[in-house]
């Protein structure tokens, strides 16, 4: 068995998109920032959502709870570590509504609203299954996490090479 240090390494090579999974209502709204998640199906639409066992999110959900996955523009890195940290009101002076039952944050790169269908234990983590009810695009581009660091993509030009040195 790998130990977790060399798994975290591992892990921060791999780019990921960075979202803020979001539910609850007008008067009481709640929301962490992830970078666990994917697409799952397209028959039914589907993603799932990897939320920690200790997650105060994760305590509020339930089969059939309302939930929305706010993937970030690069606008957005700050509101990204707002939402990770522990902080009591995160959506305190953040621009947001509730859209397809869910609380939505302004200026997002894509919107997927959804219900939950199921919550699976795994590991250290609960694998949220969420059947996807509304999708909603913007021309934002999308903030990813890579090397413990926020970024974007950006599209490689032919005969164009780019490299980073990994650092363990």
């Amino acid at each position: 068995m790998v130990d977790q240090q060399t798994f975290k390494v591992a892990m921060s090579q791999v780019a990921a998109a960075v979202a803020i999974v979001t539910t609850g209502t007008q008067a009481s709204a709640h929301g962490t920032t992830v970078s666990a998640f994917m697409s799952l199906s397209l028959e039914p639409p589907m993603v799932l959502v990897s939320l920690d066992q200790k997650s105060s999110l994760l305590a509020r959900l339930e089969i059939g709870s309302p939930i929305g996955i706010n993937v970030l523009s690069t606008e957005q890195n700050e509101l990204a570590r707002r939402f990770a940290d522990k902080l009591e009101d995160r959506f305190a002076g953040v621009d947001w509504r509730i859209a397809d039952g869910a609380p939505k944050l302004a200026g997002d790169h894509t919107w997927i609203a959804g219900n939950v269908s199921r919550i699976i234990e795994a590991g250290d983590h609960f694998l949220v299954l969420v059947d996807v009810t509304a999708t909603e695009v913007t021309a934002n581009c999308p903030l990813l996490y890579w090397q413990r660091e926020f970024g974007t993509h950006g599209p490689i030009q032919p005969g164009e090479v780019q490299t980073k040195s990994i650092e363990g």
